[in-house]
């Protein structure tokens, strides 16, 4: 049973919480008003129950507790402190009793035992400190001030979706959008992978036809010609209006029967390659697509 209790101290800019042990069980102190708590008896393995560390624990598993928080989880002090520094919520952070000095400041601290966020398997050896951060709020209305997006149909791998977001934010892309059926942006490979792009580059979540809605230019992404599809090599194709590049799957690509005609894209583009090698990898072939919309722009 986790007993809670509230120790007020001298104003401070964030709350320390501590996840501790006694005699009587584990005793989960959460943050209510502002202030530092004094030192208590050190933590064990048995403060892994408190209500902090099991809503810690949901964050980091099922993209439905996620979502249903409106959270998810950051780890290490290099992208929380990216997290924070772009204006994110972080609402608090978990650090083990023998590395305090992890604690990135400003943010409520809850000190854990050292047992406590290994047994949590983000990683192998998950990098202290771990946050909760809030879900920014974002809507395809964002989309009509956009004038370069990458769109993501249904891309299934947390690698790939972490790399595009790196070379969409370095590419000087407005917004990544994800279609239904995609991975969680919120996930914690994700996270990681994105190396903390994901809180400099907005990702909205809509269908293709809410961005051609936005007045953005859909080009879709083939990797060879098919029948019915005008298809212009990359560095051919004029890239320089409001577009949204558009990428599949990563084993099945954009669908078939979509064509000039037939589906919401009109224009097609491929990358010519030498080579025994059907396509590239989706997370390379949008870096090399991204950075020529950029030069394409740079020269306009």
């Amino acid at each position: 049973m986790c007993i809670e209790n509230m120790i007020q101290g001298h104003s401070e800019k964030a709350t320390s919480i501590i996840v501790s042990s006694t005699a009587a069980g584990a005793v989960c102190i959460p943050p209510g008003l502002v202030g530092h708590t004094e030192t208590v008896t050190p933590p064990t393995a048995s403060s892994f129950t408190c209500p902090r560390v099991q809503e810690l624990r949901r964050l980091l598993g099922r993209r439905r507790d996620r979502r249903e928080a409106s959270a998810f989880v950051v780890e290490g002090p290099v992208l929380i402190g990216e997290a924070f520094a772009a204006g994110w919520d972080v609402r608090r952070q978990f650090v083990p009793d023998s590395q305090r000095d992890v604690a990135i400041d400003g943010v409520d601290i809850v000190v854990v035992a050292d047992d406590v966020l290994p047994r949590l398997r983000s990683t192998q050896a998950p990098q202290a400190p771990l946050a909760i951060v809030a879900m920014p709020e974002t809507t395809p209305a964002s989309l009509r001030s956009a004038s370069f997006v990458v769109v993501l149909d249904r891309v299934a791998d947390p690698g790939n979706l972490g790399t595009i977001l790196r070379s969409a934010e370095a590419a000087g892309a407005d917004a990544v959008v994800l279609t239904p059926g995609s991975v969680d942006q919120f996930s914690p490979k994700v996270v990681r992978a994105s190396a903390g792009a994901l809180f400099h580059v907005p990702v909205v979540e809509t269908e293709l036809d809410a961005v051609a809605e936005a007045g953005l230019h859909l080009v879709g992404t083939s990797s060879h010609n098919q029948p019915d599809r005008t298809v212009e090599a990359h560095t051919a194709i004029d890239l320089t209006q409001r577009i949204a590049i558009v990428m599949g799957n990563e084993a099945a690509g954009l669908p078939d029967e979509w064509n000039d005609e037939v589906g919401p894209i009109r224009r097609w583009v491929t990358i010519p390659h030498a080579g025994r090698s059907e396509s590239l990898n989706v997370a390379m072939a949008t870096t090399v697509l991204a950075f020529e919309l950029a030069r394409q722009r740079s020269q306009k």
